[in-house]
């Protein structure tokens, strides 16, 4: 472990997927192979060296819903497949602190060697993955290889700004979770979403800008610049929704807007507050269902000039959180994504879906990917909107902490 920190400091992003697979190998395994999910999260692709793979490696992409590998990836957990030499292939989830990488394979000869000495084997290979994991994110800013190798499409300039500004789309500690999806993820432009976990509170934006394209992506990055200055800068939600308002009007002369819903979480009490500029309710699930939509009344989205009148003062809606509690915001792209035949997505739909995935054990993120999925299915495979999803779970510090 030491000697592949001291490696990597002089490593490039090129160069990673080699030095990964030569420490693991130092345990006494075979045939390591890192794979690395794709954008949107369909399938697992081979991170290997620009010359190409060792020779006897498999070098073809794994579908994250089809595959084993898919699954450790899905849930979070080492699975172990058997092979017809009676060795047995390993499958370690790559974790950046709770952001869902891929997964690292591993074959071992004898599968008893994995608990073997109170399962030390296992025990150091889910350490140099946690480690793997930690320096394919600290490397993906050096470089395009990481960046190129998980882009399984052309990727639009709009969306290009907009994932150059996103936070990491999931978040866990022993208070909250966080996990978040943007789709299309090669077309995205006017969604965004942002947020800041610090001592005892969660802040949190969903911002959907009108329009499609370049002038779409200005304005969310816009937004969230905005956001970004008056939340660190420690103002009120009022206060932040009225900088981002003030510069959007300054930047655009009033001709672009963008909904908002902007939202504190007080995470030691479970306080809820937030505004809503002209942006869908969210939705509250607790023990196993949807409660309501949390309403507040609404003023006008951001960005549009009134002409010299005095905007109406946002109002700050009061929500009690109960441990275990969910929040899930949305744009409209979401429940107003239409089937062929014409039916909405909508949003009961949305919750229950939201709630089976829960109910079943998933992970928030991967709950974010199935929702997702059966949006896109929904509408044939084919947005016609900007669709964001972000989910928020509450906990207290006595509470079993989830990874993810």
């Amino acid at each position: 472990m030491d000697a592949l920190l001291r490696e990597a400091h002089l490593t490039p992003p090129h160069e990673l997927a080699a030095l990964i697979a030569r420490h693991v190998e130092s345990l006494g395994v075979s045939d390591t192979m890192t794979y690395l999910v794709d954008l949107q999260q369909n399938v697992l692709v081979p991170f290997v060296q620009p010359s190409g793979p060792p020779p006897g490696h498999q070098v073809t992409p794994l579908a994250v819903d089809a595959t084993l590998a898919g699954r450790a990836f899905q849930l979070v957990e080492v699975l172990l497949q058997e092979l017809p030499n009676e060795q047995t292939r390993v499958w370690l989830p790559l974790l950046d602190g709770s952001e869902r990488l891929g997964v690292l394979a591993v074959t071992v000869d004898d599968r008893a060697a994995l608990t073997a000495d109170g399962g030390l084997l296992e025990t150091r290979l889910r350490r140099l993955a946690s480690v793997a994991a930690e320096l394919i994110t600290t490397k993906t800013l050096y470089g395009d290889t990481i960046v190129r190798l998980r882009r399984v499409a052309e990727m639009g300039v709009a969306a290009e700004i907009q994932w150059s500004v996103l936070p990491p789309l999931t978040f866990a500690s022993r208070d909250v979770t966080i996990a978040a999806a943007l789709e299309p993820a090669y077309q995205v432009a006017g969604d965004t979403v942002d947020y800041a976990v610090d001592a005892g509170r969660a802040q949190l934006a969903v911002f959907d800008g009108m329009g499609h394209g370049l002038e779409a992506a200005q304005l969310a990055v816009m937004s969230l610049a905005a956001y970004r200055n008056a939340r660190r800068a420690g103002r009120s939600l009022t206060d932040i929704a009225t900088t981002i308002d003030t510069t959007l009007v300054e930047m655009f002369g009033g001709e672009s807007f963008s909904t908002a819903l902007i939202a504190h979480l007080e995470t030691d009490t479970g306080e809820f507050t937030w505004v809503n500029a002209g942006h869908p309710e969210p939705l509250l699930l607790r023990a196993g269902k949807v409660v309501r939509s949390l309403h507040v009344e609404p003023f006008l989205p951001l960005g549009i000039d009134l002409g010299g009148l005095e905007p109406a003062a946002p109002v700050v809606g009061h929500e009690h959180l109960q441990p275990g509690d969910r929040v899930l915001f949305y744009t409209d792209g979401v429940v107003e994504a239409r089937a062929p035949g014409g039916d909405f997505f909508g949003a009961e739909r949305l919750g229950d879906l939201v709630i089976r995935n829960v109910a079943g054990g998933l992970p928030a993120p991967e709950t974010m990917r199935r929702v997702v999925r059966e949006l896109l299915k929904h509408q044939a495979g084919q947005l016609s909107d900007d669709a964001t999803l972000l989910l928020l779970e509450w906990r207290t510090h006595n509470e079993d902490a989830l990874l993810v």
